[in-house]
């Protein structure tokens, strides 16, 4: 196992530095690390060097790590090996300092300058890092001398600071294995009094340097102050220069690191966000890398053709990428099969797997990566049903950010719940971040290191070899949370950026799946979904002040309301419940037992769409209402009858004159004459005035009482299907 967690498959090279020393008070100052291997968060320490103006030497890369699993048990001595060999050549140096700070969970916060500065006030050759628990021997901890109370007792290996001669005395001090614990090295010669005094070694026990963030979560804050973003420890009152994410805090460590090395400021936003980035601009088709797209349908989910609407109207080359969709979902078989039939040849490969093949969620999702494998993806891009894309370039811009794991925000509409947790509780579940709300809400915009995503990421096709089974089968752990997991073992980081909007999440909690057209049903749960199918892209013109609003009859008017879509699965439910009245007029669903003028007719409380219809008559009726009806106002709309109303020539032909029981009446035309039947309309008799080119999805209002007495015109073939408000009764 390498330091750190071994990440054999990372292949960027090592960023070289201009070895020059930092001149101070007649100093030289020179960080060291040991690292053997280039994970992500060794580039964000090498990130934090740059910005500074450290120099850096770091020992170890790309030797095969033999401390022992540091994260998890006492070692390290490789380290202090590796130091004395890579030391060797400065044992003699008085004027020079070395810096040794761990790597992968370390980030600077000072220049050079100030960590001398602060270095000289110990008045002390050798200063260690200090926190504040005793590691890994508690039965030491009576030999630490005492400290106030708002200071730090133990020694801690993760940084230390001192000249180089008498660095190198202490390091090669005594012989140590590979497997001995480095942290026990360094304190017993703390503990040891003549020792201590011989190299005059103190502990930063109020963090001016180092900051060690196991057990002091509740001490420290980020501050962002125009262009500085900065650590600062309440208790101590001090800003360290280095801060170190030590022990088992690393995902809130993450979370800080967004902001530390001025990675985010209040004035200048995002500053890591262009770094380390890629282009596919000029590419050729050929060229673009290859990328598995992998779409799981786990449960039922609303509005899925939007789903696949989004995944195929994404502006990158069909050429270069393999499909592979799992679905778990009988319901939404018929949905999948038309949207491969239609694609299939566009893609490069398409793979398919089915309700009944025996594949549940893990293994499907385990698949995918094994397929990535084998086809040697570049990348592999996850997306599951409740995830839509609405920028069609969503899957070029994550791949040119150029991270490990990265997850464009998506968020419920008008909710802060996203696919991203912003912290981790004590047992691993979701905790909700202090910027978590900035970041959904793009008060704070940027690039996110975050301990949690799920439903739609990009993981780049290196990466997964180490990824093999990461969705546990037979794990306490759903998918999501099991492979967030993996990821983070392996030292991985997995992103979300929120620096466009990329697209949303559907809410499927409550998706209802007992109705012939289930997504008809489902405007509540997802209001900006239906209205996108359902609502006429024309509707809001009429609302404008200056808008020509069409008026075939006095005080009748004509609205494009509905779409196409929605008339034919309104026509589909009615047909499918098929218990039609009869056009008498004795009547039981009414209060009164009698209809005066009856229709061949289905209410809407039959087939549950009731509340549905009520809320449409408040939400898009009503408006268009007080729009032509000035002065007249009354929300919400009341309204008893509500029916689709069926014309034939051999069951109901016509209507005789009448009025409506309303204040006023709507009529929504749900087909199209000369095409679905023939004949048919409206005449207002009073007026002698008639509407029968009956526009599809369009609606006729107009008063029910006294003005507006009138008839429906006969029908000589086919079918008409009209819907009837009487509003206000």
């Amino acid at each position: 196992m390498m330091y750190g967690a071994g990440l054999p498959w990372l292949t960027l090279m090592l960023t070289s530095f201009t070895c020059h020393y930092v001149r101070c008070s007649k100093l030289d100052l020179m960080v060291v690390t040991v690292a053997t291997d280039e994970t992500d968060g060794f580039k964000r320490f090498q990130r934090s060097v740059k910005k500074y103006g450290l120099q850096l030497k770091v020992l170890g890369m790309g030797e095969e790590w033999d401390g022992g699993d540091v994260a998890n048990y006492a070692g390290g001595g490789h380290k202090i090996n590796l130091l004395a060999e890579g030391l060797k050549k400065y044992q003699d140096r008085e004027d020079l300092m070395l810096m040794f700070v761990d790597s992968y969970d370390v980030i600077f916060n000072n220049d050079p300058d100030t960590i001398i500065e602060r270095f000289k006030k110990f008045d002390a050759r050798i200063v260690f890092s200090a926190e504040g628990f005793c590691w890994p021997d508690r039965s030491l901890q009576d030999q630490y001398p005492s400290v106030t109370i708002n200071e730090k007792r133990f020694l801690n290996s993760g940084g230390y600071i001192g000249y180089a001669k008498d660095m190198y005395e202490m390091i090669t001090h005594e012989s140590v294995s590979n497997r001995d614990d480095d942290q026990l090295y360094y304190t017993k010669i703390f503990l040891d009094k003549n020792l201590r005094d011989k190299w005059r070694i103190k502990l930063d026990t109020r963090s001016e340097i180092f900051q060690n963030l196991n057990g002091a979560l509740g001490e420290v804050v980020i501050k962002s102050l125009g262009t500085r973003s900065y650590l600062y420890n309440l208790k101590s009152g001090t800003s360290p220069t280095v801060i170190h994410g030590n022990g088992p805090i690393k995902a809130e460590f993450n979370r800080m690191a967004n902001y530390l090395a001025d990675g985010w400021t209040i004035q200048n936003g995002c500053q890591s966000c262009e770094e380390d980035t890629i282009s596919l601009e000029g590419l050729k088709e050929e060229d673009y890398p290859t990328v598995l797209v992998a779409l799981f349908i786990e449960r039922p989910t609303p509005f899925l053709e939007e789903f696949f609407e989004g995944v195929a109207n994404q502006n990158y080359p069909k050429s270069r990428i393999d499909l592979y969709v799992h679905n778990l979902e009988d319901i939404h078989r018929k949905t999948v099969e038309v949207f491969i039939d239609e694609y299939q040849d566009d893609y490069q490969s398409v793979t398919s797997i089915g309700p009944y093949d025996g594949v549940g969620e893990a293994m499907g999702r385990n698949w995918a990566i094994a397929e990535c494998i084998k086809k040697n993806c570049n990348y592999l891009l996850v997306m599951d049903s409740d995830a839509r894309y609405e920028e069609p370039e969503t899957l070029k811009l994550l791949i040119q950010q150029n991270r490990s794991v990265i997850a464009p925000l998506v968020a419920r509409v008008g909710k802060l719940w996203s696919n991203f947790w912003g912290a981790l509780g004590a047992k691993g579940f979701y905790a909700r971040s202090e910027d978590y709300a900035d970041i959904v809400e793009t008060k704070k915009v940027g690039l996110w290191n975050v301990p949690f995503i799920s439903s739609t990421y990009l993981v780049q096709g290196q990466r997964l070899p180490n990824l093999r089974n990461a969705y546990s089968i037979n794990s306490e752990l759903d998918p999501d949370m099991s492979f967030t997991k993996h990821v983070r073992d392996q030292g991985a980081f997995m992103y979300v950026t929120n620096r466009q909007h990329y697209g949303h999440l559907v809410e499927f909690d409550h998706y209802e799946t007992d109705h012939y057209v289930n997504d008809m049903f489902d405007m509540f749960n997802n209001p900006m979904e239906w209205e996108k199918r359902y609502i006429h892209a024309d509707y809001a013109k009429a609302l404008k002040e200056d808008a020509d609003v069409l008026q075939p009859c006095p005080d009748v008017f004509w609205f494009p309301v509905v779409t196409e879509r929605f008339c034919q699965d309104f026509i589909d439910t009615m047909e499918n419940y098929g218990q039609w009245s009869g056009g008498k007029n004795k009547d039981p669903r009414l209060a009164t037992g009698y209809e005066n003028v009856p229709t061949v007719d289905i209410h809407m409380n039959q087939v549950g769409f009731e509340r549905h219809w009520l809320h449409f008559l408040h939400k898009y009726v009503r408006p268009l209402q007080e729009r032509v009806f000035e002065g007249y106002f009354h929300d919400p709309p009341h309204a008893i009858m509500n029916f689709i109303v069926r014309y034939k020539p051999d069951e109901q032909p016509l209507l005789r004159p009448h009025h409506d029981s309303s204040t006023y009446t709507i009529n929504l035309a749900l087909n199209t004459p000369g095409l679905d039947y023939e004949g048919g309309g409206c005449r207002f008799i009073r007026y002698d005035c008639k509407v029968t080119a009956a526009r599809r999805g369009w609606m006729l209002m107009h008063p029910g009482r006294l003005t507006h007495y009138h008839e429906g015109l006969r029908v000589t073939n086919g079918t008409r299907y009209i819907m009837i408000s009487f509003v206000d009764p």
